[in-house]
């Protein structure tokens, strides 16, 4: 009989103290798994809600300007030598550094138009990015064609037009589409027609007055991509949304340093139950181990026994905690993101970790349960039977 034996023999007679050390493992291994799992999911989740808020950098045209403007009041401004931006030029944005990280881009040119009596500004977009970069839109009726527009509620009511009604913009006759309900934005007092619609209405083909740009920021360096279309686009002003990508970046931050802090406790307090447990159990165990040390067993091998219990419970746990804290996050995850609880790959990197995990703080913690066994003095041990 050698060691093993002797250390898995001893779990089957003291199944209890060894299902209580393998209890507080598993509850301490699966909260971990099931954190780390969880926030994972919902950190993916996040990323993709928050990605449907639209575009987090702008393009515009270069020029030196004085804004004369305080408290949302617009009086005016100043402007010199502004440079257009050339449509075409928007597709080098596909060819920087961090291109994987663009989602959308969107060539938007404005200008204002005489319909009836109304002076009204006439926005034409790219609808297939716009689905994108402004996905707060809701229309009543189409997105229109080349021979359609699309209104803002406010400008709908200003001039008295509704879907299927036909207005005359810089002499020609398009068709309303379709109205914007509500936005709460200069959305609102748009008419809204597909780009190349109207660059021809404004005299403008082939140059665009904006471009929005929505990109997948979850570990996207933002101002560093802001740079590199900088270098691109020399004639533009690149700016990015600072508190859009800022406050996504730092809510992500806290929600893993939370669950990183909790997961600490966690196994701490597991720690601290196989210490007790252990130490426990080498006490009811004073006399086996006096008879260990009479017949030959050094204290090394006492250590052994020790450990090897402790190590045996402890693989099991990371096993079983790894199982548990998958299902657990399965079913969390289902109340908080959208598309239910399934989904999740097998991750065989958290797997591994979580198997080390419990056996090392299976082992760390019966360190000095088993010194404490080892240190035991057989005479004292023989003279209590």
């Amino acid at each position: 009989m050698n060691l093993k034996d002797i250390a898995f023999k001893n779990l089957m007679r003291r199944k209890s103290k060894a299902l209580f050390v393998l209890a507080g493992l598993v509850i301490g291994v699966s909260t971990v798994v099931a954190l780390i799992s969880f926030v994972d999911a919902m950190t993916h989740n996040i990323n993709q809600r928050l990605e449907k808020y639209g575009a987090n950098i702008l393009v515009v045209p270069k020029t030196e300007n004085l804004s004369l403007t305080y408290g949302g009041l617009s009086l005016g401004g100043l402007s010199f030598e502004m440079q257009e931006i050339r449509e075409k030029d928007l597709a080098r944005i596909r060819s920087i550094k961090n291109a994987a990280n663009v989602a959308a881009v969107g060539p938007m040119v404005l200008g204002a138009v005489q319909v009836g009596d109304h002076r009204v500004l006439l926005a034409g977009v790219d609808f297939r990015a716009s689905r994108m970069l402004k996905p707060w839109w809701k229309i009543e009726g189409d997105i229109p064609g080349e021979k359609g527009v699309l209104l803002g509620s406010e400008a709908a009511k200003a001039l008295g037009l509704s879907p299927g009604s036909r207005v005359n913009i810089g002499g020609r006759v398009l068709e309303v589409r379709g109205v914007l309900f509500p936005t709460g934005s200069q959305d609102d007092q748009l008419v809204v027609a597909q780009l190349k619609t109207a660059q021809s209405i404004l005299g403008k083909r082939g140059k665009i007055s904006m471009a929005e740009v929505a990109a997948l920021c979850k570990d996207c360096p933002i101002e560093e991509m802001v740079k590199q279309i900088s270098e691109i686009l020399p004639g533009a002003k690149v700016m990015a949304i600072q508190q859009v990508v800022k406050g996504r970046m730092e809510a992500l931050a806290q929600f893993k340093n939370f669950s990183y802090g909790v997961s600490g406790v966690v196994v701490l307090v597991g720690s601290l139950v196989v210490l007790v447990t252990m130490m426990s159990n080498v006490r009811e165990r004073t006399k086996e181990i006096g008879i260990f040390r009479a017949i030959g067993f050094r204290k090394s091998h006492v250590i052994q026994i020790v450990l090897l219990e402790a190590g045996f419970i402890s693989g099991v746990a990371g096993v079983l905690g790894y199982l548990v804290g998958i299902g657990a996050a399965r079913v969390a995850i289902g109340f908080f993101a959208d598309g239910g609880g399934g989904g999740f790959p097998a991750n065989y990197t958290l797997a591994g970790l979580a198997f080390v995990l419990a056996v090392l703080v299976g082992l760390v913690s019966s360190i000095y349960p088993a010194f404490l066994a080892a240190r035991l003095d057989p005479n004292d041990a023989l003279r209590a039977l």
